[in-house]
């Protein structure tokens, strides 16, 4: 395969074969990685400056046990097909042209997080390294990341090994400095110094703060064995990152009266704050890069028939997303890219209806499953997908009421059941799909 020099495909637009797949504790080190990150430790911030101890700690558990339901679910269908988010989508509502939508709004997403990440970590390093001005280290560190994952899956994991308990150790030397201080007792009594926040305003934080990561669990869970592998991953990661993390930063910000933690966990100790950024931010960043590159080959494969190599595309999406980290053009896009967040959660909520109760295309899956290739054909367009995808988007966009992150999902869900029964999901038109054939050997195989 042209350009598999560059690093390794990683499967980009077949099923993942069963000796290229991991332990699920090496998958779960990866998803932890995730979720404890110091976007999390901000989140328990802002929930503890506007909550009590116990009703964030509520608004936690809502949240977690949402994103947990929609990881699993379409988790789910990752391990079973081995396929990644948008190549799944052909044939879960979406159609080829309808997955290549997909597979364009995951990859400017994705990129854009990973360049707002990359410049985020490097003004922390400006600060409190210097040598390099910010954009300076915006490039360093965008390149970096881009190097981990242009192996892929395999390299991914070891990164993880190193840079997750790594983060906690120094995390939770950071942190135990300021609260030595308080008494747990008090702390955990303490009335909010900022703004109140309501449960279910808490909720809406939790859960969409993480929906998109959840939404694109296939990526990660077609590397895994079993469901169950699945379901413990998504409960242990997701648990913890919530608790141990979110909470944390809600007894931090009650300890300081404040919002704003991050600061006291990153500049704390010198060097140890310093550490703290690079091994925070990478272990999520190199995800942020990795998906984006496979909806950006799915998208390619898709519109333009071609099968281009996932590393050299990561390679193009990193130096991109590096250099835009760099100029600063990024800050003017964090609105838009939010808002194309609205997207997302419809996506699983059709995916569900369609591979677990509609199943209008699971019977072409399941035959060509056995054999390891993909369905011959997938349908062109379907055009009440489409319909049901904008209208449930909107309505978590605009309706005040509820979360709108779920509002969205379910009526995405609930919108394709009654369509599915309605006779109204067709297809229109027809499309060969290109990656047929069994996948080859061109990533690295699993060891653990």
């Amino acid at each position: 395969m042209a350009g598999t020099s560059v690093g390794a495909d990683d499967y980009a637009l077949a099923r993942v074969p069963d000796h290229a797949r991991y332990s699920w504790w090496s998958v779960a080190t990866q998803r932890f990685g995730q979720i404890s990150a110091l976007s999390q430790f901000l989140l328990g911030a802002t929930l503890g400056f506007g909550m009590s101890f116990w009703t964030a700690f509520w608004a936690l558990t809502l949240g977690a046990v949402i994103l947990e339901l929609v990881a699993i679910l379409i988790g789910v269908i990752g391990v079973r097909e081995g396929l990644q988010t948008s190549v799944i989508a052909r044939w879960t509502g979406f159609g080829q042209a309808g997955s290549s939508l997909i597979g364009l709004a995951i990859g400017i997403s994705l990129i854009g997080w990973f360049g707002i990440q990359s410049a985020v970590s490097a003004a922390g390093l400006s600060q409190l390294i210097g040598i390099l001005p910010t954009w300076g280290w915006s490039l360093v560190f965008g390149l970096a990341v881009t190097l981990v994952v242009l192996r892929g899956f395999h390299s991914m994991a070891w990164v993880a090994y190193v840079t997750v308990p790594a983060f906690l150790v120094l995390v939770g030397w950071s942190i135990i400095s300021e609260l030595s201080d308080h008494s747990l007792g008090s702390l955990v009594n303490a009335a909010p110094a900022g703004p109140p926040l309501s449960l279910l305003e808490g909720t809406t934080l939790v859960a969409g703060g993480f929906i998109v990561g959840a939404v694109i669990t296939p990526d990660m869970t077609r590397f895994n064995r079993t469901v169950g592998d699945v379901v413990k991953q998504t409960v242990l990661g997701i648990t913890l990152g919530e608790y141990v993390i979110g909470l944390v930063g809600v007894l931090l910000a009650h300890a300081i009266g404040s919002a704003n933690v991050v600061t006291i966990v990153t500049s704390s100790v010198g060097w140890v704050g310093t550490l703290v950024i690079i091994l925070g931010t990478i272990k999520i960043n190199d995800w942020n890069l990795y998906s984006s590159g496979l909806g950006v080959v799915n998208f390619i494969g898709t519109v333009f028939g071609r099968h281009v190599n996932r590393a050299a595309v990561t390679l193009v999406v990193g130096v991109l997303g590096s250099v835009l980290a760099a100029g600063g053009i990024l800050d003017k896009f964090t609105d838009f890219l939010i808002v194309l967040g609205v997207a997302f959660p419809p996506i699983a909520g059709i995916m569900v209806a369609e591979y677990f109760v509609v199943k209008r295309w699971r019977p072409d899956l399941d035959a060509s499953r056995a054999s390891g290739t993909l369905p011959a054909t997938a349908p062109t367009w379907v055009p009440a997908t489409i319909v049901i995808w904008i209208g449930a988007a909107l309505i978590g966009k605009y309706v005040a009421w509820g979360l709108p992150s779920i509002n969205s999902l379910v009526v995405g869900f609930l919108a394709y059941v009654v369509a599915g029964r309605l006779g109204l999901i067709r297809g229109l038109g027809t499309s060969r799909t290109m990656d047929s054939e069994p996948a080859g050997v061109d990533a690295v195989p699993a060891t653990s």
